[in-house]
């Protein structure tokens, strides 16, 4: 009960920062128009080891997946493209979200095909830092992307998280319709899911 009151709040306060932060991107921001919900076939499945991966960061880290295990749980969020309406509204509204994710201690991973230059600039642009690594999966090409199976044909991933707990096994996995935000309460469930 505790955790749906505290979803409740955040999703109010993410609706919030989410307008505030689509009016200032609002002249960089590229509408697609609707898409296909969902166009791939994931390769993985939970109970399994999440595939490993090193990626570069925005701020020029090589982030290492199996460098969380036995330390922190994992979630990672894949999202289709930097400047893009929902994408530009997920992520900010993840920092009023940080607490719930640190209760679960856990950190948030976020992964897109764009390169690291759009990186930088997408998330410069947002008007907030956000708190966790932004990674590139640009080269080769939506290869972790392809390894997880959520790289969509036109070559942009799908909304997709998975939750990784701390001995690196896959717990929860969601992969939404690419013209929307995840709800937030599916979120704290899966979080709910892999302890502390």
């Amino acid at each position: 009960m505790r955790t749906l009151r505290w979803c409740a709040l955040l999703v109010a306060l993410v609706l919030a920062a989410g307008s505030t932060i689509a009016q200032t991107l609002k002249d960089s921001i590229y509408d697609p128009g609707p898409l296909k919900p969902i166009d791939s076939t994931l390769k993985v499945k939970t109970g399994q080891p999440a595939p490993d991966f090193t990626l570069r960061s925005v701020a020029g880290e090589r982030v290492r997946l199996k460098d969380f295990r036995g330390k922190k749980n994992v979630v990672i969020s894949f999202v289709p493209a930097a400047f893009t309406p929902v994408c530009s509204d997920q992520w900010p509204g993840y920092n009023l979200a940080r607490p719930l994710f640190e209760s679960h201690d856990a950190v948030l991973l976020g992964i897109t095909v764009d390169n690291i230059p759009t990186l930088f600039a997408w998330t410069r642009q947002m008007g907030t830092e956000l708190w966790f690594p932004v990674l590139s999966d640009f080269w080769p090409h939506g290869a972790v992307a392809g390894k997880y199976g959520v790289l969509r044909t036109d070559g942009v991933s799908e909304r997709a998280l998975f939750f990784v707990d701390k001995k690196g096994v896959l717990r929860e996995i969601i992969v939404s319709d690419i013209n929307r935000r995840p709800d937030l309460e599916l979120i704290a469930r899966a979080l709910d899911k892999l302890g502390k």
